[in-house]
């Protein structure tokens, strides 16, 4: 997959992702925020809970998992979230990151999403 194909499928994992979250009563915040020199694909909140969110998307065949987000984009994602944090003016009850793993399932998408995996 060349790189301009790779761009366009990553915005519509992070577009479904965000679809599947509101589906699940969170509210799409922030897409593709940019901050202390890191984006996160999206900032998502659901009664005071924030969470910033890593979409990865991964072809049927990859292994990798987790894996994929090493001590390096934690730190990277962890900077943006409390300058972003400390820009909020309303209360937050919990704040941490959160990842949604995304394969193309046939005509769809699945997605698997792990609440504070690290």
């Amino acid at each position: 997959m060349d790189r301009r194909a790779a761009f366009e499928a990553g915005l519509a994992a992070e577009e479904a992702v965000g679809v599947y979250l509101q589906d699940l009563g969170w509210s799409v915040l922030e897409r593709r925020w940019i901050g202390a020199g890191a984006e996160v694909d999206l900032i998502v909140e659901q009664a005071g809970r924030i969470r910033f969110v890593e979409v990865k998307l991964r072809a049927a065949d990859d292994p990798v998992g987790l894996e994929a987000i090493d001590e390096r984009k934690v730190a990277r994602i962890s900077r943006a979230a409390e300058l972003w944090l400390d820009q909020r003016r309303e209360p937050v009850r919990e704040a941490c990151l959160a990842v949604a793993m995304v394969q193309v399932a046939g005509e769809g998408w699945q997605i698997v999403w792990l609440d504070d995996p690290v």
